[in-house]
């Protein structure tokens, strides 16, 4: 029986592994940085409450003024879109570091079941965007009697 242990060639290099792992992660495959595939957009979150009566939707829109926001319903899909206009100057600027977002940003949601559109209700409050989604009342069941015929020939 050997007293000797192998050892794994690769163990040193496990940091730079999951040190490159978690850029790779962080850079492309983080939610925040989606818009790095698909354009810019912004996070919302989408409740259903627990009795099942209404969805809340909250959208974070900092630095967006609420004649930027326009929310439409259509069917059972409800769309924010919001836009926001550069400054205009007579010079371009050199620009060092532009970060803050100018131009148009789209979210459209397929809510399950239908909604009451004209009892939505939005309110914006310190960069945060909400909606209260009454669902539509439920259409009752209705019962359809089976009739019966009498096939040809048969007796």
């Amino acid at each position: 029986m050997s007293m000797i242990q192998k050892k794994d060639p690769f163990e040193a290099l496990m940091p730079l592994r999951e040190a490159m792992n978690r850029l790779f992660e962080e850079s492309f495959f983080w939610p925040g940085r989606l818009e790095f595939f698909t354009g810019r957009t912004f996070p919302v979150d989408v409740i259903e409450t627990e009795d099942k009566q209404q969805y809340t939707i909250k959208a974070n829109l900092p630095g967006f003024k609420p004649e930027d926001i326009q929310i439409t319903a259509e069917g059972d899909t409800l769309t924010i879109r919001v836009a926001k206009k550069g400054e205009e100057k007579e010079e371009k600027p050199t620009y060092v570091r532009h970060e803050r977002f100018e131009g148009e940003m789209i979210r459209s949601f397929t809510l399950s079941g239908r909604f009451d559109a004209e009892k939505i209700a939005a309110t914006y409050e310190h960069g945060v965007l909400s909606l209260t989604v009454p669902k539509a009342e439920a259409v009752k069941p209705k019962q359809i009697p089976v009739t019966v015929k009498e096939a040809v020939g048969a007796r």
